[in-house]
């Protein structure tokens, strides 16, 4: 499970990355893209884990709820 939560947050912050660094080369500006969506991988990786830990703890509360009655 813990993988899963690693490559949940992993492949967000890579393509943020990614997506930076390509409109760093195709508009290059006062700004730097690749930092700013790096961090947006990073946050939005982050939510994603954070809702699928809670909902698989919510769904093991459940079933072990049912199962004490």
């Amino acid at each position: 499970m813990m993988g899963l939560i690693g490559w949940s947050v992993a492949i967000p912050t890579l393509l943020g990355a990614a997506l930076g660094l390509w409109l760093d080369r195709h508009y290059p500006g006062r700004h730097a893209w690749t930092l700013a969506l790096l961090v947006a991988g990073l946050a939005i990786g982050c939510f994603n884990a954070w809702h699928w830990v809670t909902k698989e703890d919510k769904a093991m509360r459940d079933e072990r709820e049912d199962g004490d009655e």
